[in-house]
């Protein structure tokens, strides 16, 4: 459903959050660790987070990338549209160019439920809900 760079960018950032919460920095090493992903590909998925505004950056021996609160209320669909674009929220469920409501594909009308259900639960869903169903062990972002 999303791309391996989106995949990678929201699990990062949810993994951030939860690590920098007491205000330490992380390393794209300790990321790459954390969330199971190859560390040159994180690192290029970090510098456009940090360009985006997503999260914030410390260069240095003590420095690494870490999140304030205003970056924990960012939400799932704001970052996927940042990563993928809005392919997922507008377009067709078959990748159809032309389909619409007046030119639907044979999917069209039960794929835009899904699409709008998907919007809805993305656009409430803070990276904030994630650390916090993470340190419950409700959830968990690696094998």
């Amino acid at each position: 459903m999303f791309s391996k760079t989106c995949e990678y960018a929201i699990r990062a950032l949810i993994y951030i959050a939860q690590q920098s919460k007491d205000g330490l920095k992380v390393s794209i090493k300790d990321i790459s660790l954390g969330i199971d992903s190859p560390e040159h590909f994180i690192a290029k998925i970090l510098q456009q987070l940090s360009r985006k505004g997503f999260v914030k950056s410390v260069k240095g021996p003590n420095g690494g990338f870490y999140m304030e609160a205003d970056e924990l209320k960012i939400n799932l669909a704001t970052v996927v549209r940042e990563i993928d674009g809005d392919r997922l929220f507008t377009g067709c469920g078959l990748g159809l160019k032309a389909c619409s409501e007046l030119h639907p594909c044979p999917i069209h009308n039960d794929f835009k439920i899904i699409k709008e259900n998907l919007m809805i639960m993305l656009e409430s869903s803070q990276i904030k809900f994630f650390v916090d169903n993470l340190e419950s062990n409700l959830t968990f972002l690696k094998c």
